[in-house]
């Protein structure tokens, strides 16, 4: 009798292990494309960012170049002109985030770092810890108290 109930509450158990093994595998995929989810929605709200701003920036440069090339023109001084040389990077950097292929090609860099340069990735004093955590949370703690 012994025996049937001991090997019953062993499969239970066995069971149990396994569903727990289930759900926390589940849960760690929720938690991965929710991460993923949210990683996605803060790039497109970067690159919604930028967009509008090249809008805005965009407006400014054309103005300023026209301002700058008429004044240029009517005081017969081509150093006025000189502003729109850095402008126009500025442009061109934000044109190539929004609309361009910048954000493959820095993709393509952090791919390439992470697959040949990892030891520049690597924490000063290496990975952070339970226990190191916890030695700077007693080192900051008013309350705590050595047993």
């Amino acid at each position: 009798m012994g025996f049937i109930f001991s090997k019953s509450m062993s499969d239970a158990l066995k069971n149990q292990q396994e569903l727990a093994l289930v759900n926390s595998r589940l849960q760690l995929e929720r938690q991965i494309l929710m991460q993923s989810q949210m990683r996605e929605r803060q790039m497109a709200m970067q690159i919604a960012w930028t967009r509008e701003f090249l809008k805005y920036f965009g407006l400014f440069f054309g103005l300023a170049a026209v301002g700058l090339t008429t004044g240029a023109m009517k005081k017969k001084k081509p150093g006025l002109l000189l502003p729109v040389v850095p402008l126009s990077f500025i442009l061109a950097y934000q044109y190539d985030m929004g609309y361009g292929t910048l954000l493959q090609r820095m993709k393509g860099e952090a791919e390439k770092i992470l697959d040949t340069d990892s030891t520049l990735l690597e924490l000063p004093k290496g990975p952070i810890t339970f226990e190191g955590l916890e030695k700077a949370r007693r080192a900051q703690s008013k309350f705590f108290v050595e047993k």
